[in-house]
């Protein structure tokens, strides 16, 4: 299946969820933000949102400094 990931095409399985991708990423979930088709998600629910054909997400990453 198909995504659209920060406006890029990416092709992930059937059955990934939020969470999943953003592990498979190799991102670290404390400094990450995800929108989903116009919606943030909140980090609680990314296991249970499974992605569908031609979603479209939004990766944004938090970076500390000074």
């Amino acid at each position: 299946m198909n995504l659209v990931v920060n406006g890029e095409r990416l092709e992930v399985r059937n059955d990934t969820s939020v969470k999943v991708l953003i592990e498979s990423l190799q991102l670290s979930e404390k400094r990450v933000a995800v929108e989903l088709n116009g919606h943030v998600v909140r980090k609680a629910e990314w296991s249970k949102v499974v992605l569908l054909d031609g979603d479209k997400m939004e990766i944004v990453h938090f970076v500390g400094g000074g």
